[in-house]
């Protein structure tokens, strides 16, 4: 080969290199930036409509969430262990009164998520199924898990990274820090349980009623009850596995009252 042609083949290469280079930056600004950008306006949108829709229909006022014995009013009750079912007449009351919210609708938003440990201001909306299209909103509820605040399992899964990152912080979550709820007539105050349990995607018993990992040692609760599961991806950056939390309802308080303690404080 002569020089001439050796000093070809070199500066092709070279400007190969900066090519695919330069492309792998674009992607890494398109996944780092502008899905980040797209999703966080998605999700301010949400939580607007939910607000304006919200406001269009005032919540009952003076009625308690289907909690398990929680304290309405001041936003502090307690669930008992495990969070075994206190239900009684506000409970029923919630159900049947004004303003209930109604069936939730794939692809829809019916729900506000708040997680002081994960910021001052984090807040993500919640919507029904975990589609990819859903999950670049907010957070996905499982279709066939629990309602939130009834009896079962209320399961949510959101994006460790990309899309706005909801859970980049996940890993920081501990036991007792509160996840507040809201579906535009009550307050839900959910309580973690457990530091997050790294596990494999097929290890779908964690989403069960009362969630039964394959580690045993990790089963978080004994007992049927009203219980919060979220889900994202692990490591920060991959999805071969899985890391979940666990959290029981303690609390709920009539929208109409106010935000509980755990936002105010």
């Amino acid at each position: 080969m002569t020089a001439v042609a050796l000093r070809t083949v070199v500066r092709s290469f070279s400007e190969l290199c900066i090519t695919v280079g330069v492309l792998i930056v674009l992607f890494v600004v398109h996944l780092l930036y502008w899905t980040g950008l797209r999703a966080d306006s998605a999700a301010d949108g949400e939580i607007e409509r939910l607000h304006h829709q919200w406001a269009d229909s005032p919540a009952a006022g003076g009625t308690r969430g289907d909690g398990d014995g929680a304290d309405g009013g001041g936003g502090t009750g307690s669930s008992g262990a495990d969070g075994q079912d206190g239900g009684g007449a506000g409970s029923r009351a919630a159900r049947q009164g004004a303003g209930a919210p109604g069936a939730y609708r794939d692809g829809r938003s019916f729900a506000v998520m708040y997680i002081p440990r994960l910021g001052r201001d984090w807040s993500k909306p919640v919507l029904q199924d975990t589609g990819v299209r859903t999950l670049r909103k907010g957070l996905g509820h499982y279709t066939h898990s629990a309602r939130l605040g009834q009896k079962g399992n209320f399961a949510v899964a959101g994006h460790r990274r990309t899309y706005g990152d909801p859970f980049k912080d996940f890993p920081r979550l501990r036991p007792g820090d509160p996840v507040v709820v809201t579906d535009g007539t009550t307050w839900y105050t959910y309580t973690i349980t457990k530091r997050p349990y790294r596990t494999v995607p097929g290890d779908t018993g964690v989403l069960n009623s009362v969630p039964a990992p394959l580690d045993k040692a990790a089963t978080p609760f004994d007992r049927p009850g009203r219980y919060l599961t979220l889900t994202t991806c692990d490591p920060e950056w991959g999805s071969s596995h899985r890391l979940i939390a666990w959290a029981r309802l303690d609390a709920t308080r009539p929208a109409a009252e106010g935000k509980p303690d755990a936002l105010t404080r």
